[in-house]
């Protein structure tokens, strides 16, 4: 993962962001990997330093490092959103594993002043956000986006216009194929169909949480609250930005968005999670036996 994070820079940017490996007609983002890949080392890492796991020397620098690694790479790669997932992820990890509170606080902290300054740092962020406090006073600017993305909601109304039959995506809304596509089905689908939405993402979450509290070991409980962590957390920012509850920001929607890498690692998390469900612990079962089941399939596999 971290070759692939690195080998982006040897690639032309694309919209002055440098996120994409091109060959041959074949494109990949190495950053949705990394969705994958981080909750992978800290849910063994912490399992491995589970008796250990309040020592700075033995779990939280080697935890801070891996996700510095990673994290860093991408906001290198100005993919500030994928950044905020990545250290979403990590913060569910780190408290599931029984880090100390203060512990937890002094790395929210950080990363908040760390988050800010590269809000403050960077022009075209500061633009994105005095367009998010008012989107309407530079609707032919940076609100241009989010604007069009409410009129699209909004005129869906309770029933939408009919499958197919949203006009917004046409001629208005930008990238409504992927950061915006729950505008597209607000249109389309009216409240109905994104309430469905909605509670379809709870389900998951329910489910994934499900599996990740019932799991068999140690690693496939953070493993799971990982994957299930990076997956809700992307469904809330992107239905936040779509809505001007958040600054724009381009996060795809879970299962929904085009983009083959988004998909393809959303599926791979979903896997995970099956996999943990599969061996997890049934109410009243044996814990000891589902243990040494789980165990042995991850040995072999």
């Amino acid at each position: 993962t971290v070759v692939l994070l690195g080998a982006v820079f040897a690639f032309p940017p694309i919209n002055g962001a440098r996120r994409w490996i091109r060959f041959s007609g074949f494109s990949f983002q190495p950053s949705e990997l990394a969705k994958i890949a981080l909750p992978i080392f800290l849910a063994y890492w912490l399992t491995l330093k589970e008796d250990v796991v309040g020592s700075v020397k033995e779990t939280v620098v080697p935890c801070l490092l891996g996700l510095g690694l990673l994290a860093g790479m991408v906001f290198l790669e100005k993919d500030l959103g994928t950044t905020i997932v990545l250290c979403a992820i990590f913060s569910a990890v780190y408290f599931a594993a029984g880090a100390r509170l203060m512990h937890i606080g002094a790395v929210v902290g950080a990363l908040m002043m760390v988050g800010v300054a590269a809000i403050l740092f960077a022009p075209w962020r500061v633009a994105r956000l005095m367009a998010f406090m008012d989107p309407y006073k530079y609707a032919d600017d940076e609100g241009y986006q989010v604007v069009q993305s409410l009129y699209a909601i909004g005129s869906g109304g309770v029933l939408g216009e009919g499958f197919a039959q949203g006009k917004q995506k046409l001629f208005y809304l930008p990238y409504p194929y992927s950061d915006f596509i729950f505008s597209v089905v607000g249109e389309e689908l009216g409240l109905v169909g994104t309430l469905a939405v909605v509670v379809a993402f709870g389900l998951l979450l329910w489910r994934g949480a499900r599996a990740a509290i019932m799991a068999p070991d140690r690693f496939g409980n953070l493993l799971g609250i990982g994957v299930i962590t990076g997956i809700i957390v992307q469904a809330l920012f992107n239905i936040s930005v779509v809505t001007s509850i958040l600054p724009a920001k381009g996060i795809p929607l879970p299962f929904i968005s085009y983009g083959g890498s988004s998909v393809m690692v959303t599926l791979i998390g979903v896997g995970i999670l099956l996999n943990i469900s599969k061996f997890a612990t049934q109410r009243g079962g044996s814990r000891e036996r589902a243990t040494d089941g789980y165990s042995r399939r991850r040995r072999t596999q």
